[in-house]
């Protein structure tokens, strides 16, 4: 699952949680693993010197972000240096998923289509919601102006890009009611799971 910022994704994805479904959050996951995974902590430094990290061994996400915020080459080397680091993590987590008997999982990140991992997956569901909304959301959670709000839009995949390669829209507007929209995607995904199940025994 993916969308823009402020597009509600992580909402869409705890009503997903909520009929037990599990969820991988790609975005929280590469957090932890900046800050917990030693090899990946070790490549950081070398690629953007040692102050990526402060005195208490903790990501200093403000340097970082100077450094990779409006700067596409180093964005891409960030980019090169954790998507293998989570794409493993994400492959050890699916399985433990599927052994503990789970038909179906999904994973939410900001940059399937742009890193082109949507690939690896079954099917991608893109989260659409008005402009207006999306700013206004964001504006109150990061305490942010406008202006900054729309330079973080503009510098992401448009929803037009997303929805090329999209399986499954789930629009994210006040005529849409975002729980009949899951329940019929888990319904769907629940039926067809279950009859490939029989078809294959």
């Amino acid at each position: 699952m993916t969308g823009g910022i402020g597009s509600g994704k992580s909402t869409v994805c705890s009503i997903f949680e909520h009929l037990g479904v599990p969820v991988y959050n790609a975005d929280n996951r590469a957090k932890q693993l900046m800050a917990e995974d030693e090899e990946l902590k070790k490549k950081l430094r070398l690629a953007f010197g040692w102050d990526v990290y402060d005195k208490n061994d903790e990501l200093d996400r403000a340097y970082l972000s100077k450094i990779v915020f409006n700067n596409p080459p180093q964005l891409r080397i960030l980019n090169h240096i954790v998507h293998p680091a989570v794409f493993e993590d994400y492959a050890q987590w699916v399985k433990k998923q599927m052994d503990a008997g789970h038909p179906y999982s999904v994973k939410e990140a900001a940059l399937l289509v742009e890193a082109e991992s949507y690939k690896e997956l079954d099917k991608l569901i893109v989260v659409t919601c008005p402009l207006y909304t999306r700013l206004e959301r964001i504006t109150k959670r990061d305490g942010i102006r406008r202006e900054e709000v729309l330079k973080r839009i503009e510098n992401q995949l448009s929803d037009k890009d997303r929805l090329q390669h999209a399986d499954y829209v789930v629009k994210n507007a006040t005529n849409f009611s975002l729980i009949k929209q899951v329940l019929l995607l888990h319904k769907e995904f629940s039926l067809k799971l279950s009859s490939d199940s029989k078809s294959m025994s």
